[in-house]
């Protein structure tokens, strides 16, 4: 490769990356919604988890039209037309923030997330692919560091907006002055949102020269229907076996992020303690109020940690991903994650919320290098096995509502006994990686994305 073929290259990756940030923003505002509606409605734990199901259900209902779009067409006009379907995201939520919907609420967030999904679906494969096929797992870790970055913001950001005076523990009355606010946040979040996407539109439009000069276009042989690459991606049974991976990691982050405040504010972890606050730059982050215990609001940004270590994972990842083999990573971090989740529901308390939190840490490598593994052992295609392992980011939908159920009828402490086992599982899943060799691949994966 020429040096002027190098800085093409990086250059688009970079572009690329500009992406990662922007729906890990946007996903991670979904952990304080989802404490919020279940103030400003007055709902349920499983009814509040309607929200994450909502946004992450869009993953299963796109995820293969996504993949057909991309397999017909380059990738920038199907980023650009994912960016304009978050745009129309943001707007219904505007309108439901206006009408104090919990319907367009949910419509909102599935238009949102349905953009979202087209953006994964050509963004993550396009990251792997651009530049040396042997650091595609560093690449996409890297990538994915940037997203991160993005959900530590948006917590910290959303708490701020949404969750200001909310209060949801039992015989807790939220005001009409309240639920006003809360609305006025949540319209507030989202105009600059859409400003913020459509900002990034027109600067990936500006752009699209130098990412179409990164890659070769897509044979046309590869141009298939939804039917055909689902056929595709059911045909391997490891493109299945990382479906299920995907399924079951985004399903036990999601449910364990979009609890978390309400975890950490409950009596029986931080309600009642002044500890967090002890921790320099946690405490300064959730900024008390000076009544003792951890309100709801100040349970929210300290969420943007749980994030945060992930962001700081990746960083470490990224590292160790030249030193360690992909699979013996992946099975050292979800068993440690499978751990500190039975330490929570063993032992809970003060100690356990900061357990709770650092869960995060050992979050970050697991989907970047779930994805590069198995495309890298699938028979099928890599558009169809993509277009699969996006779909299963329908975890996400799926989890939380059962982690809901549990924490209902239990406790929230409790409920962490569903992630434990789907780090359980993972930890198999990256042992029989270590096992299973690699497809030898006729094309390059790049030419294969375009």
């Amino acid at each position: 490769m020429t040096t002027k073929q190098s800085v093409g290259v990086t250059a688009a990756y970079a572009i690329v990356t500009c992406l990662f940030f922007a729906w890990g923003f946007i996903t991670s505002l979904i952990d304080p919604l989802v404490a919020a509606v279940k103030g400003i409605f007055t709902l349920t734990d499983f009814q509040a988890q309607a929200a994450a199901f909502a946004f992450f259900a869009a993953y299963g209902v796109m995820s293969f039209p996504a993949a057909a779009l991309l397999a017909r067409l380059k990738p920038i006009p199907t980023i650009l037309a994912a960016l304009s379907m978050m745009i129309a995201g943001c707007l219904v939520m505007l309108a439901a923030a206006n009408l104090a919907m919990f319907t367009l609420v949910l419509l909102g967030l599935f238009i949102l997330a349905s953009g979202i999904t087209i953006l994964q679906v050509a963004a993550n494969p396009l990251a792997a692919a651009l530049g040396d096929p042997r650091h595609s797992h560093l690449r996409l870790t890297l990538s994915q560091t940037f997203n991160s970055l993005g959900t530590f913001i948006g917590p910290l950001l959303g708490a701020h907006l949404f969750l200001a005076g909310i209060e949801v523990k039992e015989g807790a009355i939220v005001t009409k002055e309240v639920r006003a606010s809360a609305l006025a946040g949540i319209d507030s979040a989202y105009f600059w949102i859409c400003g913020l996407i459509a900002a990034l539109t027109l600067f990936f439009w500006l752009s699209r020269s130098v990412v179409a000069g990164a890659a070769a276009p897509l044979p046309t042989a590869g141009r298939r229907g939804i039917g055909s690459l689902v056929a595709d991606a059911f045909s391997s049974r490891w493109a299945m076996f990382g479906g299920l991976a995907i399924f079951l990691y985004v399903g036990a982050e999601v449910a364990i992020g979009t609890q978390m405040a309400l975890f950490l504010n409950s009596d029986a972890i931080w309600g009642h303690s002044d500890a967090a606050f002890g921790v320099p730059v946690l405490g300064y982050a959730m900024g008390s109020d000076g009544i003792p215990g951890v309100s709801l609001q100040e349970a929210g940004k300290a969420v943007a940690f749980y994030w945060g270590g992930a962001m700081v994972g990746r960083l470490i990842g990224s590292v160790l991903l030249t030193q360690v083999k992909a699979h013996h990573l992946l099975a050292l971090f979800t068993a440690i994650a499978a751990a500190m989740c039975l330490y929570v529901f063993a032992v809970g308390g003060v100690t356990a919320g900061f357990v709770a939190l650092s869960i995060g840490l050992f979050n970050s490598i697991m989907f970047p290098v779930i994805f590069t593994l198995t495309l890298e052992r699938s028979t099928a295609s890599a558009e169809a096995t993509s277009g699969l392992l996006c779909t299963a980011i329908v975890g996400g939908a799926v989890l939380p509502l059962l982690v809901g159920l549990v924490s209902e009828r239990s406790s929230y402490a409790t409920a962490f006994i569903v992630p434990a086992l789907c780090y359980a599982t993972l930890c198999a899943f990256a042992r029989a990686a270590a096992r299973k060799p690699q497809q030898p691949r006729a094309e390059p994966a790049a030419i294969m994305l375009h």
